[in-house]
């Protein structure tokens, strides 16, 4: 589930086989997806980095129109399957109903809403909002591959930045973890303890 390069084990620049579904890492003509990809191969690139416009956004509330993923299963953006890893489901649950309400849902569609916040160097917590927004695309995304997405991104970044508080494969409290969950965004964000609003 990770992006890994599965010769290399690096994260940095991987890209997916569309043949084998392996895992490689680089850039450049000598691969078979190339750099300088034409836009006839354009789809790949929004399966793996969805982007919405403001007025995409705007009509997700005000349409709920059927998709058709390329396996050929029919899925309704933003109710979409969550891959259960091992013991994830009570994250699962929590991170499918936050992707459902349209103030969060919003902005974390849109990547410019918190690409450019500045966070001191080392600071993890900034993980879990990219991770998030990630998250989000991918499940209200229109052109997906399958009708499920894979949280193992995500996860991954709950179990960082919770010191391993929330696990994927431990059974965790759903209240909990969304009490976690919201208030370690707000903080990423940029919010504070006192009644001040964070971002969104």
């Amino acid at each position: 589930f990770e992006k890994l390069c599965s010769i290399s084990l690096s994260h940095i620049n991987v890209y997916a086989c569309l043949v084998c579904g392996k895992y490689f890492q680089g850039g450049g003509v000598q691969l078979c997806v190339p750099s300088a990809f034409s836009d006839s191969t354009s789809l790949p690139q929004y399966v793996l980095k969805p982007t919405f416009t403001a007025q995409q956004i705007t009509n997700l509330d005000k349409q709920a129109k059927l998709s058709r993923a390329y396996d050929g299963t029919t899925y309704l953006p933003g109710i979409v399957g969550l891959n259960n890893i091992k013991a994830n489901d009570y994250a699962n649950a929590v991170l499918q109903a936050l992707s459902n309400v349209p103030p969060l849902r919003n902005y974390f569609l849109e990547e410019e809403n918190y690409k450019s916040i500045q966070r001191p160097p080392g600071d993890i917590m900034f993980l879990l909002v990219q991770r998030f927004g990630e998250l989000m695309r991918k499940l209200w995304n229109p052109r997906n591959f399958k009708a499920h997405v894979s949280p193992h991104e995500m996860l991954q970044a709950v179990v960082l930045c919770s010191k391993k508080n929330f696990q994927i494969t431990k059974q965790g409290d759903g209240v909990d973890f969304l009490s976690w969950f919201l208030n370690a965004l707000h903080s990423a964000l940029g919010g504070t303890k006192k009644k001040k609003k964070s971002e969104w």
